[in-house]
C-alpha cells in the first residue's frame, strides 16, 4: 500500500526513537528514510513521516492512530508497550464496540486507539481518527462532505449518530469511517471539555505528482477560511494541518550536488504554495 496521503509526526528530537518503538511492536514494519530531520518509516506498508521540529508543536489526541490487531497477544503486547511512561485515556477493556479496546497516549505524545479485530474489515491496519472538540465540535459530518470531495476515489463508508440518552448531542457524529484515495479515516464529535484541538503536531502530507495538483489541493484546502503557511504547510477551515508536497521537492532537495540541494532548500523556505519552476531555477542557479 503506497499512501497518496500520509501523517507527518511532529517530534522534539526523538523521532528515531518513536520510530524504533512503534517498529518493535507492529508486524511488517520498517525504517525507510533516517535523517536527522525526518525519519520515515512504514508500518504494515502503511507510510508515516516523524519530523524533528524541536518544541514548537507537540501532538495531541485530537488525532490519534486507530489501530486493529488480530489476537489478544498482540493486544495485550501493544498496549504494554505503548502505555509504559505514556497516558491511559481509556482502559483496556471490553467495550460494546469491541471485544477489547484502549486509549493511550504513548510517552512520544502520539495516541493510540487500539481495538482487538480483522484488519480486512477496515481495509487497512492504522487508521487517522479526528476528533472535532471545542470550536470544531459539531463539524465532524461537514468535514466529511468536504474531505470527501476534495480528493478523488473518495466514498463515506458509515456514519453512526450518538442517541437520545447518549453524552453528546443527539445526531452528532458518533463515530464515522470514510475513504481518500483509497485509504480509511475515522471522524468523530466531542462535546466534552477537551485541553487540546487540532494543531500542526499532526499533520497530513499530500503526495503531489505535479504543479496541477499543488495548485489543486491548495486551493481547495485554504478555501473557506483556511490559512496558508510556509514551507508547503496550511491549515484547511477546521485546523487541520496539511502539507501539500510535490515530488519534484524532495528529488531536488536529495540533489548530491550540496550547493544546489542547498539553494533549493533555500527558495523553498521562501515559499508558501510550492513553485516546483522555482526551485528548478534554484538547482540550476538561476535567480
Amino acid at each position: 500500500m503506497t499512501n497518496k496521503i500520509y501523517p507527518c509526526l511532529w517530534f522534539d528530537g526523538n523521532a528515531k526513537a518513536a520510530a524504533e518503538l512503534y517498529c518493535s511492536i507492529f508486524k511488517n514494519l520498517t525504517i525507510t528514510v533516517d535523517t536527522p530531520m525526518v525519519i520515515n518509516f512504514e508500518l504494515n506498508g502503511q507510510k508515516f513521516m516523524g519530523l524533528n521540529g524541536g518544541t514548537m508543536f507537540k501532538p495531541n489526541p485530537s488525532v490519534s492512530f486507530y489501530a486493529v490487531l488480530e489476537t489478544e497477544e498482540e493486544m495485550d503486547f501493544a498496549w504494554q508497550k505503548l502505555s509504559e511512561n505514556g497516558k491511559v485515556m481509556m482502559p483496556l477493556n471490553v467495550y460494546p464496540w469491541s471485544p477489547k479496546y484502549g486509549w493511550v497516549q504513548d510517552e512520544f505524545g502520539i495516541s493510540w486507539q487500539l481495538t482487538l479485530g480483522k484488519i480486512a474489515d477496515v481495509g487497512q491496519q492504522f487508521s487517522p481518527a479526528m476528533m472535532f472538540v471545542g470550536e470544531q465540535h459539531g463539524r465532524a459530518e461537514e468535514a466529511i462532505s468536504f474531505y470527501t470531495s476534495t480528493f478523488k476515489n473518495a466514498l463515506t463508508k458509515f456514519i453512526a449518530r450518538y442517541e437520545a440518552g447518549e453524552n453528546d448531542v443527539t445526531g452528532m457524529v458518533k463515530h464515522a469511517q470514510f475513504c481518500l484515495e483509497n485509504q480509511t479515516f475515522i471522524v468523530m464529535d466531542s462535546g466534552f471539555q477537551h485541553p487540546f484541538a487540532f494543531n500542526e503536531g499532526i499533520s497530513f502530507v499530500v503526495d503531489c505528482e505535479n504543479q496541477a495538483e499543488v495548485d489543486y489541493y491548495w486551493d481547495k484546502l485554504t478555501a473557506d477560511g483556511g490559512k496558508e503557511s510556509q514551507c508547503a504547510w496550511l491549515k484547511d477551515k477546521f485546523g487541520v494541518s496539511w502539507q501539500i508536497v510535490p515530488r519534484q521537492l524532495m528529488i531536488l532537495m536529495g540533489d548530491k550536488d550540496r550547493a544546489k540541494s542547498n539553494r533549493v532548500m533555500d527558495a523553498m523556505f521562501k515559499m508558501k504554495k510550492i513553485v516546483i519552476a522555482d526551485l528548478e531555477k534554484a538547482n540550476r542557479g538561476e535567480s
